[in-house]
């Protein structure tokens, strides 16, 4: 009997003391200004991360010497509520154009903040080294960190702003 594991999809959530317009922008158009530069896999280090902010826009890092390495694209743009990233990243940490995981991001009204919700899936897609690669995103270096750094970003420029 063959049996084709799928690992479960990760799910984050964290809570920003920002409205969803705020904390949906800062994830698109300042993510230079928060993803960890140590989360890179350009051939260099990075300079900036970008999101270009439409269905179908490239998400990419480019490096300290202006080259350009691609993350994945923009599948879904609903804003302020809902981004839909195709991750294409593979277990080795390249870009890979035949692979598309998915890494949705919900941003959801909750009293005077916001709830940011994470599901990155399709995890299956990696193949064997599916639940290795699940481990190191679900880790406290992975996806935890990522969204405690925006959070923090969120709600500082929130601060300012008022």
């Amino acid at each position: 009997m063959n049996r084709t594991i799928q690992p479960a999809p990760v799910r984050k959530t964290v809570r920003v003391k920002a409205p969803p317009e705020h904390a949906f922008d800062v994830f698109v158009l300042r993510i230079g200004a928060w993803w960890p530069k140590s989360h890179h896999i350009g051939a260099t280090d990075p300079e900036t991360f970008v999101i270009e902010p439409r269905q179908g826009g490239r998400w990419f890092e480019r490096g300290t010497d202006g080259a350009e390495c691609e993350i994945g694209k923009v599948l879904a743009w609903e804003p302020p509520r809902r981004l839909l990233l195709a991750w294409q990243v593979n277990a080795d940490w390249k870009y890979d154009a035949g692979l598309v995981t998915e890494v949705e991001v919900r941003f959801v009204r909750d009293g005077d903040g916001t709830r940011v919700e994470l599901e990155h899936r399709n995890l299956e897609r990696l193949g064997d080294r599916a639940e290795g690669y699940r481990q190191q995103i679900d880790s406290e270096g992975g996806w935890t960190l990522i969204l405690q750094v925006f959070a923090a970003t969120a709600e500082q420029t929130q601060r300012r702003a008022s």
